[in-house]
């Protein structure tokens, strides 16, 4: 009996102390995460401007040059999600830290276009293996199959990168220039960034977990091919429909709801509510939609922005608001969507590369979005909110195509059955 009991408050123990190292693993990576965003990602929003003044050239043209940045991203994150299954995910973020703080230092030295260009390129490299997507690896490299609620949990800090990284670099811009703004970024990628990514726990194992079962022989082999190839197809095509939307209103906000006839003040008064927006619907995802599969999550989240488009065509401006709220909402869950889904479609096995492959579309809309749909804007005014709607409803509608279990398992149920 003593014995017993004692075993009990060692297992209790253990259970204790896993949960406060991953409560720490989640703080270390999500703050690691805020800052790596703040710098890049949210950094042309604030010094796109002045950057363009001082160097001589357009303002779209530093947006080309981040445009430039979110393809080479694509390009690097099969490779960096590779790495990371095989080696976890510290020394790949430490070495995107190092990344970030040279091209960062690159931009705040660039002279011209060309300067620019080759600084936004080098950034890229950092983002294509440094965030969320590098994040989400780290986590299921670690932890498994377990990892959905450490992934809302880095979501619900990072949350707030723009929060942090906007009002920061208008304050470093404002005291020391553009170029101080970007080497006070480098400094605290090596000064803050490198030691947080430093404190990740290090792996043991060669694989994430358990090989894959054999596929099926035969027809159940084929099946199952089949289904895992239709699924990545699926998901990588929702990935890329929904990052083009939420790329696009980052980029135009405040502009498309004065074309549908908003003040400037109610525009920016509603584009301030969908962060808190985003961290409100994590919660939630975190709460209760945790108990439901990521897939019912995901569809309730793609809705979202096509019930709020069709609020604002129908009611207008006044209802500014319910359509900022509703698209945060969509956004901030989707974004947790992006590492649960593959992880319960296709298992913790190889995931960092597979995540890379199927975000490396959606990359690729990044890059887009900005000048199509501005183009789009300025062509069609608010009713360009019908080509946000569309893909809103194409990605909806990949949603209730995917399957609920994992292709391999679905091949292996017809091949018992045939």
């Amino acid at each position: 009996m003593l014995r017993s009991d004692g075993e009990g408050r060692h297992r209790l123990l253990r259970m204790r102390i896993g949960l406060h190292q991953r409560a720490g693993t989640v703080a270390v990576l999500g703050s690691a995460q805020t800052l790596s965003w703040a710098s890049t990602y949210y950094l042309p929003a604030m010094l796109a401007a002045p950057m363009a003044r001082d160097l001589g050239v357009s303002t779209p043209t530093v947006f080309a040059a981040f445009s430039a940045a979110l393809m080479v991203s694509a390009l690097t994150g099969p490779y960096a999600g590779r790495t990371i299954d095989k080696r976890g995910g510290r020394p790949v973020l430490m070495a995107t830290n190092v990344v970030f703080a040279l091209g960062l230092a690159m931009l705040g030295l660039a002279d011209g276009a060309l300067g620019l260009f080759v600084a936004w390129v080098v950034l890229g490299l950092g983002m294509g293996s440094g965030l969320y997507e590098a994040a989400f690896a780290t986590l299921v490299r670690l932890h498994g199959r377990d990892s959905r609620n450490l992934i809302t949990g880095i979501t619900l800090i990072a949350g707030f990168a723009s929060t942090v990284g906007w009002p920061l670099t208008t304050l470093l811009e404002a005291q020391f220039g553009w170029r101080g703004a970007c080497f006070a970024w480098a400094a605290l990628q090596l000064l803050l960034g490198l030691p947080l990514n430093a404190l990740l726990p290090g792996v043991e194992r060669a694989d994430p977990g358990p090989a894959p079962a054999p596929a099926p022989a035969a027809k159940g082999g084929e099946v199952a091919s089949q289904g895992t190839l239709r699924t990545a197809v699926l998901l990588s095509l929702m990935f890329a429909a929904t990052g083009f939307i939420s790329t696009a209103m980052a980029s135009h906000f405040p502009r498309l709801l004065q074309a549908a006839g908003a003040t400037l003040a109610t525009a920016v008064a509603v584009g301030a509510l969908i962060g808190p927006a985003q961290v409100a619907a994590r919660l939630m995802e975190f709460g209760f939609l945790r108990r439901v599969h990521p897939v019912w999550s995901a569809r309730f989240a793609v809705a979202l922005h096509p019930l709020g488009v069709g609020v604002l065509l129908v009611v207008g401006a006044p209802a500014a608001a319910v359509f900022g709220l509703l698209h945060g909402a969509g956004n901030g869950i989707l974004t947790i969507a992006k590492g649960t889904l593959p992880l319960e479609l296709f298992g913790a096995h190889g995931y960092g590369r597979r995540q890379g492959l199927l975000v490396a579309p959606a990359r690729v809309a990044h890059a887009l979005a900005p000048w199509l749909f501005g183009v789009c804007l300025d062509r069609w005014g608010a009713d360009a909110l019908w080509l946000s709607a569309g893909l809103g409803a194409v990605a909806l509608a990949t949603l209730f195509l995917l399957p609920h279990r994992h292709p391999a398992a679905q091949g292996a149920s017809a091949a018992s059955s045939v």
